[in-house]
């Protein structure tokens, strides 16, 4: 019976893209939905990603400073540990799963909130394709914004280790530098992207799926909001699994 389930909500959310990768009817309509997505699903996240990039690459390089560094090593190998981490994980698996509750949630209830009150069913009434004129702005406009986001949280990343070098004195400035110069890698910058590309897939279009299949009343937008957060949050790490084997 589980797997049943599983399978017929697979089906219903293949259905469901098929019906929303098609040519929209008016292109100029779409344009402006898709910058107006642009806008409130990416843009108003940068300050929440730019805050806690900061901190958390400060706290990576304390942390890799007071228990990797040792009179054995060199003294770059805490900028070095830093930059891998924020490059090849957090700014793009972990900084998604974070997008994946503030965007996720926003999407799922927005369109759930139109289903239930019947907002949906009047665009498909008046022969509008609701699938597509709700849901592809909200993906390539999540997708066009992601890569920026993925620099942004590397460059403050490295920013806040900086900070912790200049204000905390955990290290000097030139060992954390020649820490992140070292064998530098420009794939994996590339790598960063091309993952957070298949994540901002995936935190658009299945919370989506959550909010446009919902049932009921507002109870039921609630449900949708917190399955949407949870399943796109699996689907990121177990995606996360294949990706970095693949493009590794």
């Amino acid at each position: 019976m589980l797997l049943s389930k599983y399978l017929n909500t697979l089906g219903r959310y293949l259905m469901l893209m098929g019906r929303t990768f098609q040519k929209p009817e008016r292109m100029r309509m779409f344009f402006k939905e898709y910058i107006k997505e642009m806008s409130q699903l990416g843009v108003n996240s940068i300050g929440i990603v730019l805050l806690i990039s900061f901190f958390i690459g400060a706290v990576i390089c304390i942390q890799m400073k007071l228990n990797i560094q040792s009179p054995w090593m060199p003294r770059w190998v805490t900028g070095y540990t830093t930059r891998e981490i924020m490059l090849l994980e957090f700014s793009s698996s972990i900084m998604c799963l974070i997008l994946a509750g503030k965007v996720g949630s926003n999407i799922a209830s927005e369109i759930g909130t139109m289903r239930v009150t019947q907002q949906i069913d009047a665009l498909d009434i008046m022969g509008v394709n609701s699938a597509c004129y709700l849901i592809l702005p909200k993906i390539l406009g999540l997708i066009t914004i992601m890569p920026f986001l993925v620099i942004f949280s590397s460059a403050t990343g490295i920013l806040g280790a900086y900070g912790t070098a200049y204000i905390g004195h955990v290290l000097s400035p030139e060992d954390l530098t020649l820490g992140l110069q070292h064998t530098f890698n420009p794939w994996f910058v590339w790598m960063s992207i091309i993952k957070s590309l298949f994540f901002a897939f995936i935190i658009s279009s299945v919370p989506s799926y959550f909010g446009y299949t919902v049932e009921g009343g507002s109870v039921n937008v609630g449900k949708a909001s917190t399955d949407a957060v949870v399943s796109s949050s699996v689907l990121i790490l177990c995606s996360d699994v294949f990706l970095t084997q693949l493009l590794s």
